[in-house]
């Protein structure tokens, strides 16, 4: 008959197992992953053709505005009339003088409608303007 110590009944496990942790942070990842595109889509647009951008500016210092086929105006997908949207640039512009202005405007759209931006953005002192098109994404 075999004798048993009460030395190996008190062993105790000293090693954590990770792998349930290392599941969920690749879990996660790949949640975060596949998200993240989805969330910076604006609006649906068709927008037109174009080249790829050099380089592009900071994230920090863009502000997009988007105008769609019937001539709404959106400031990061948020609707805004046109005295806000100038209002609104005025802000943005006073508080980051190196503030980027990105337009997404619908092929559809009334060139009118665009324009517009261009113009308020040129009446505030705004000279770093960009129509993005579709490769510019």
């Amino acid at each position: 008959m075999r004798r048993y110590t009460q030395k190996t009944a008190l062993v105790t496990l000293s090693d954590i197992n990770i792998t349930p942790l290392l599941d969920l942070a690749f879990v996660l990842l790949i949640i975060f992953m596949i998200t993240t595109p989805l969330m910076e889509q604006g609006l649906q647009l068709q927008l037109p053709k174009g080249q790829v951008a050099d380089h592009a500016p900071e994230k920090r210092d863009l502000k997009t505005v988007e105008v769609d086929p019937s001539g709404n105006y959106y400031i990061e997908t948020q609707p805004v009339s046109m005295d806000a949207l100038q209002a609104d640039l005025a802000r943005s512009f006073g508080e980051n003088p190196n503030l980027v202005l990105v337009i997404r405007g619908d092929m559809k759209a009334a060139w009118e409608h665009i324009y517009k931006v261009l113009d308020k953005a040129k009446g505030l002192g705004l000279h770093n303007i960009y129509f993005r098109n579709e490769l510019s994404q």
